[in-house]
């Protein structure tokens, strides 16, 4: 099936939510947010000339850098096993709440000591299988840092999160590299 154009009522209501939506901090926004229109090519009655002009296409949306990528240093170091960490934080055995804190506190010390490495222990990651009733017993720490270190106020100094070398826990580690202060 064909796509379609969008009608008055739908530009309409399209529009009202555009006007309602706040943009994401760093987020470049275009001054006439209109909503993607597709069109479909007028049928042309036999014998008839109809133009088939391509319709306009709206610019593609505003797209965040893609986060750096490490040397082949760092990824060979990580591999072999031979990144030695400036700092490790164990967050085994602490609820949610101060698991995020002891986080968000070794990140900051971090970041102001100008370390480069932190070795982040948060135990195994979630089977597959989730308990009865959603019951998260294993891994609700590991599930939750990728959300943390994202949101964090700390963010924009991270340069890379890395699953750690088995040496260092492997799967129930990860490596936060920072970013060199300027």
């Amino acid at each position: 099936m064909p796509p379609r154009r969008l009608s008055p009522e739908e530009r309409e209501i399209w529009a009202r939510l555009a006007r309602s939506v706040t943009p994401l901090a760093g987020r470049i926004v275009s001054p006439d947010p209109t909503p993607m229109q597709t069109a479909v090519a007028p049928k042309a009655a036999p014998g008839s000339q109809l133009s088939r002009e391509a319709p306009a296409r709206p610019a593609p949306p505003h797209r965040p850098a893609p986060a750096p990528v490490l040397d082949s240093s760092w990824e060979r170091r990580i591999g072999n096993g031979t990144l030695a960490p400036d700092v490790t934080i164990d967050l085994h055995g602490h609820t949610l709440d101060t698991a995020h804190q002891r986080l968000n506190h070794a990140l900051g010390t971090a970041i102001a000591r100008g370390h480069r490495v932190l070795l982040v222990v948060t135990g195994n990651p979630r089977p597959a299988h989730v308990g009865p009733l959603g019951h998260k017993a294993r891994g609700a720490i590991r599930a939750e840092i990728g959300d943390w270190l994202a949101l964090s106020g700390h963010a924009d100094g991270i340069a890379s999160v890395r699953t750690a070398h088995p040496r260092h826990g492997g799967k129930g580690a990860l490596y936060i590299i920072l970013r060199r202060k300027s």
